[in-house]
């Protein structure tokens, strides 16, 4: 069983205590979020793995929904791949066992408000890592690698950033999903099939504020948009 840092233990028990009390009240969760792995995030809070949180079906939004951020301390917006599982993932799965539990790839946007300043772990993660809402694309069944997805965020008709490598911030997939199912399995958990995992932001996240428009093009995953408001 691989030991977590102090930290990321106490920080997921916190977590996942405020999960199950979720799930108590009838709640479902569709899967997880990944955040926090960029090398520099990693080196910033002196982790040596990607943060894991939660996501439950309440903060799903539909392509092109209004979503109110006006009353969000510092709303942030990340382009990222999801991962959708076929297969359960034991802790102990090999990259091979990973690649087969994948059953597709979809675009992803997810909207956080980060406050407080991410600076404590344990702090982090009882908050699960800041997350408020996720838009999922249409799932690419035939694909499980990120080979030649690409990304344009443009807000307000201003391309704001893009990238070419989506590897480059968050790592190649299968390891990214790998370690998720690591981090689980030392709390406890397991990755399900059914399950959806996004990956971390594929630029660096984008302040975004209430009266915008914001667009995402990723590439052979399409295009997502929302329109924020107040």
């Amino acid at each position: 069983m691989t030991a977590l840092d102090d930290r990321i233990a106490a920080g997921m028990r916190d977590q996942l205590a405020a999960r199950d009390e979720r799930l108590r009240g009838g709640e479902r969760q569709i899967g997880w979020k990944v955040g926090f792995g960029a090398p520099a995030a990693m080196e910033k809070l002196r982790t040596g793995r990607p943060l894991v949180g939660h996501l439950f079906e309440a903060g799903l939004v539909t392509d092109g929904a209004a979503v109110a951020v006006g009353d969000w301390v510092t709303p942030m917006l990340e382009p990222e791949i999801a991962v959708h599982m076929a297969r359960d993932v034991p802790g102990d799965g090999s990259r091979d066992d990973v690649s087969a539990a994948i059953g597709g790839l979809s675009g992803a946007i997810e909207l956080a408000d980060l406050d407080p300043p991410p600076e404590d772990v344990r702090a982090i993660l009882a908050g699960n890592i800041f997350h408020r809402h996720v838009l999922l694309g249409p799932v690419d069944r035939d694909r499980s690698t990120a080979e030649g997805v690409t990304a344009r965020v443009v807000i307000d008709g201003e391309e704001v950033a893009g990238a070419d490598d989506p590897a480059a911030l968050v790592g190649e997939l299968v390891e990214v999903v790998r370690l998720t199912a690591e981090t689980l399995a030392a709390c406890g958990e397991r990755l399900h099939a059914g399950e959806v995992v996004i990956t971390g932001s594929i630029v660096p996240p984008q302040p975004v504020a209430a009266g915008q428009r914001v667009s995402v093009d990723l590439g052979p995953l399409g295009a997502l948009e929302l329109r924020l408001t107040s």
